[in-house]
């Protein structure tokens, strides 16, 4: 650590800038936030100094920045010239203010950009509800600490609150409502109640992902989840989280999901905080509803995050429209799962409706799927793609009509997770393309 962080408390106390134009105003703005005294000069003078707590230099003659960096340096004055390190005893970092939590990211002066661009990536990540949550806290400081003198379980209440439900409630807007949840649990007392929050990690890659789903998984101390979520989506998560794999492929399923759904209400009534994590969104054929039926009859807390499901995640990442005012102004997704066999779809529909069908886990099925859409009518020439491990950095697209991509798939398909996309925005797409991914 080449420098000590530390935070000063200024209320009421004189800060000096020296220096005119935009750069000096942009340093005392931060200043007067904090509650100081600000005196802006466009010189300096050794009288400036007199009762200052902290000094900042900025656009002003380089014979002043000298003078005020010595002279503060003797008065024992933290002292900082903006860009001139040798003549600091401070660094000013790049502040996420989310008051009264503050963050403070520093790159010790050698690279200033660096430590603003990853003050972008955690201010994405840390909504301004947190300041919220912090006042919370601040409101019933008083009272948790008379009724639990016990530090630990003081520790125990305090993660509970501010990761749980009431922590839902603020960063929803709804304050009344987390303020008596919270006087509701200090009556109930410290035994912990579980949770399960139904996630979707989207079609794979982390930045894809919800700043929701984000937040709970560094939050949760449990994580059930399936095949298609990756390494990079839970890496997001908890060091100490358990992680339990439950699967989830075709004709081999790790568990059940009448086990899924048993294991899901086990850990919320151990008091734990449960992520399921589904790749795509839970709703769109992830037996979510299934398990939000099964955790709602159990009477266990739950909560959905959608996620990018993969015919959005694989069209955008593939340049396909889904929709086009001069080619279709509708879209349907359809599993390609078959029972027995034989796929449960009504074709006619699907091809009255002459929009663009999405076709999740279809590239098994995919003989049966063109004959029926063939048989009912669909024009032989409407454009079709494949679309493997969408939204991913190995994506892969085979286009075509349903009678190339049926006679090409098998010797294509590399098993991983496939979409097939029919209709004619598909064709819309070919314009799209980069020249570099043309066919």
């Amino acid at each position: 650590m080449r420098h000590f962080p530390i935070f000063l408390d200024l209320t009421g106390q004189k800060a000096l800038v020296v220096g005119h134009g935009e750069v000096a105003a942009r340093k005392a703005e931060p200043l007067r936030r904090a509650g100081a005294c600000v005196i802006v000069t466009p010189g300096f003078a050794a009288a400036d100094l007199a009762g200052c707590a902290v000094a900042i230099g900025a656009d002003a003659p380089e014979a002043d920045l000298r003078a005020l960096s010595a002279a503060a340096r003797l008065a024992g004055i933290p002292v900082n010239v903006v860009d001139r390190p040798e003549l600091c005893s401070f660094i000013t970092p790049s502040i996420i203010d989310r008051a009264p939590i503050t963050i403070a990211v520093s790159s010790s002066g050698t690279a200033p950009v660096l430590a603003r661009l990853i003050r972008a990536r955690i201010e994405a990540v840390i909504p301004p509800a947190y300041g919220r949550l912090a006042a919370l806290a601040e409101r019933f400081k008083a009272e948790i600490r008379a009724l639990l003198p016990d530090m630990a379980m003081r520790r125990r209440m305090l993660e509970r609150l501010l990761t749980g439900p009431v922590a839902e409630l603020v960063f929803a807007g709804r304050e009344d409502e987390a303020d008596a949840a919270v006087r509701d649990t200090l009556r109930d007392g410290v035994a912990s109640e579980g949770i399960v929050f139904l996630v979707g990690a989207g079609p794979g890659a982390a930045d894809l992902m919800t700043l929701r789903a984000q937040r709970l998984l560094g939050e949760a101390d449990v994580i059930v989840h399936d095949r298609l979520v990756g390494e990079d989506v839970l890496d997001m998560a908890r060091r100490d989280a358990e992680r339990i794999y439950v699967g989830k492929q075709r004709a081999n399923h790790c568990l059940q999901q009448v086990d899924i759904n048993a294991l899901l209400v086990r850990l919320a009534r151990e008091g734990r905080r449960v992520v399921r994590l589904k790749g795509g969104d839970p709703f769109i054929f992830g037996r979510g509803g299934e398990e939000a039926e099964a955790l709602a009859e159990a009477g266990v807390a739950f909560e959905v995050v959608p996620g990018v499901t993969a015919a959005l995640a694989c069209a955008a990442q593939a340049r396909v429209p889904l929709t086009h005012r001069d080619a279709t102004r509708s879209v349907t997704f359809i599993t390609g799962h078959t029972k027995e066999g034989r796929l449960s779809i009504d074709f006619a529909p699907l091809v009255q409706l002459n929009g663009t069908i999405a076709v999740y886990m279809g590239v098994v099925s995919l003989p049966q799927l063109r004959d029926g859409l063939l048989r009912h009518g669909l024009d032989p020439a409407t454009p079709a793609m494949l679309i493997e491990r969408g939204g991913t950095a190995r994506q892969r697209t085979l286009r075509g009509t349903l009678d190339t991509l049926v006679a090409g798939a098998p010797a294509w398909s590399t098993g991983g997770a496939t979409m097939a996309l029919i209709g004619q925005a598909v064709g819309r797409g070919v314009h799209l393309m980069s020249p570099a991914a043309s066919p």
